[in-house]
């Protein structure tokens, strides 16, 4: 004679209790530091950004229009993921210095925004107050095809708006543009430009 099975909603165990409750855990409750090593997957993050690009060039006229706005949806992605940084190292030093900000931006922002760090930073021989931080494979330019009649187009300008928010939240308030700079094998080189604001470079004088 069959054993009579226990109806659904009677039937609990512990298992499928753990079950249950692993399934209720949302994402926005997790601990932020138990993220610190995740990595979100290259067609993933192509994916979005491709459909971000569709979506905001459908609601503006022309190639600056779009680059602006692009820079605009960077500077908030930079504005959180400048507050993630801070309190992930709650520990780390507050950069006070023009070269501590810009390597803070050229190895643990790049690396932890693009996987990787930037390829070069430097300082402009003909304007003291600029600097360029150099990608030569950028992601965001790697997997986007551009139609012909918009291919003066520099997605990087999203990177400059990252690069920008970072710098005006650590108080070095500066003007960050995007320029496609090719060089042999890297077609695709994009060079952030910072163009300091004269308080930054007043501050950096008396702190010599």
């Amino acid at each position: 004679m069959a054993a009579s099975l226990p109806s659904v909603g009677g039937y609990s165990s512990s298992a499928s209790s753990i079950y249950a409750k692993r399934n209720t855990t949302n994402i926005l409750e997790r601990h932020l530091n138990k993220t610190r090593g995740a990595e979100v997957s290259v067609n993933a993050f192509a994916f979005l950004f491709s459909e971000m690009l569709q979506y905001t060039q459908k609601r503006v006229n022309g190639i600056q229009d779009l680059e602006r706005k692009l820079n605009e949806l960077g500077y908030r992605v930079g504005i959180r993921a400048l507050d993630l940084l801070v309190w992930r190292d709650k520990n780390s030093k507050r950069e006070t210095r023009v070269l501590g900000m810009l390597y803070f931006i050229h190895t643990t922002v790049w690396k932890t925004m693009f996987g990787k760090q930037a390829d070069s930073l430097e300082k402009s021989t003909e304007n003291e107050d600029e600097y360029m931080i150099s990608d030569n494979d950028p992601m965001v330019s790697k997997f986007i095809s551009i139609p012909k009649d918009v291919s003066q187009l520099n997605c990087g300008a999203f990177m400059a708006g990252i690069v920008e928010a970072i710098m005006d939240g650590c108080q070095f308030p500066s003007r960050v543009t995007a320029h496609t700079v090719p060089i042999d094998g890297f077609p695709l080189r994009t060079t952030i430009l910072i163009k300091l604001d004269r308080e930054v470079l007043e501050r950096e004088e008396q702190l010599k």
